[in-house]
């Protein structure tokens, strides 16, 4: 190990034995691996440690402006696990399906199966019913959780279709009549399946652990750390789907200070005029992934936005999110770059043809 390390380059992290790029950025620390710790609980144990009251809001509908603070995300959270667990009676290992648009009820549901130790399956709720049932296929779940627009897309499960945007679900939230039963989880348990894009050919399913989850927390908590802003307690403003007049109409009226967007989207902001007409000055970072952006987009954003940080990085579903990101205005100001490796990762270059590694610039 010691050897290892001495062939480091500090500066560019570049293994010059084993041909591998290292993270330069500072440790992150997780929790020890054999302790027993789901995904939820490691994030509330974050949530604990902040200093921002209970009753700050911790998500928003974009549309209706429904808030939810993190002290009544905590009480759903817990209340719907005991109501999935004593009545739906799901239990550690099962599969649940998500077919759902974004709405401020996916997080709560998300924490409720991961305090459960049941591996979450989201699908993308503009899938046809010929991919819905490709994605079952491989998954095999006990049940999916779906909406009144998305519920006809599915076939019958060992469990009843629970819908999202009803006044049932609503009651599962609320409810204080049972009591949640502590599920131990291991760090390497299965937490959720999700879906490849296929671009290699048909669509896989993705397995990953609530220890993949805690390390990419950990993670993004060190990262947004070091640019200043509020790692923890952020309000998350929730849009049940891409919509460019609601998107501006959201960041002026809840005053939005990061987004995320593709490229596409990036290039329309820096150039389309209907922009003017809302207030975007809130915005501190945009956070440009899933495609690379090209110079000439950089430059018009850079021209437009000139005190907005313009980040971009790579990532994929089988890291479970970023593999390596810009942050700060110096490693910003390097257009094209995807920024260095979080830490605690490792990459290798290769020669698609050879398959031979490359070494440092």
């Amino acid at each position: 190990m010691e050897q290892r390390s001495l062939q480091i380059d500090p500066k560019s992290g570049f293994n010059s034995l084993t041909k591998t790029f290292h993270s330069v950025r500072p440790p992150v620390h997780l929790p020890p691996e054999n302790a027993f710790l789901s995904a939820a609980e490691y994030a509330f144990s974050l949530r604990a440690k902040s200093p921002w009251p209970d009753d700050s809001v911790a998500l928003i509908n974009s549309i209706t402006g429904q808030q939810i603070s993190y002290s009544e995300f905590v009480r759903r959270t817990k209340s719907l696990a005991a109501y999935l667990q004593k009545v739906t009676q799901l239990f550690k290992h099962d599969v649940a399906f998500v077919l759902s648009p974004n709405s401020i009820q996916v997080p709560i549901l998300y924490f409720s199966l991961l305090s459960l130790g049941v591996i979450i399956s989201p699908a993308n709720p503009v899938a046809t019913e010929p991919e819905v049932y490709g994605q079952i296929q491989l998954s095999k779940p006990v049940i999916a959780f779906a909406t009144s627009s998305t519920v006809h897309k599915l076939p019958k499960l060992r469990h009843q279709t629970i819908l999202i945007d009803s006044p049932e679900f609503e009651s599962m939230m609320v409810s204080s009549k049972y009591e949640f039963e502590h599920v131990k989880l291991s760090q390497s348990d299965l937490a959720a399946i999700m879906y490849s894009s296929g671009t290699t050919g048909k669509v896989k399913g993705v397995m990953l652990t609530h220890k993949n989850f805690i390390a990419q927390t950990a993670i993004n908590c060190a990262a947004w750390e070091i640019i200043r802003s509020v790692a923890l307690s952020e309000k998350a403003v929730v849009m049940e789907r891409f919509e460019w007049k609601n998107m501006l109409k959201a960041v002026q009226e809840f005053s939005v200070t990061h987004v995320a967007l593709t490229p596409p989207v990036v290039l329309k902001l820096s150039k389309d005029g209907s922009a003017d007409g809302y207030d975007l000055s809130s915005l501190e970072t945009v956070i440009c992934g899933a495609a690379p952006l090209g110079q000439e987009a950089i430059a018009a954003f850079t021209a437009r936005f000139p005190k907005v940080m313009l980040a971009q990085g790579y990532g994929l579903t089988e890291s479970t999110a970023a593999v390596a990101r810009t942050i700060g205005p110096e490693e910003n100001m390097k257009w094209g770059s995807t920024g260095k490796l979080y830490a605690g990762f490792e990459a290798k270059v290769v020669d698609p043809e050879t398959s031979e590694a490359l070494p440092s610039m």
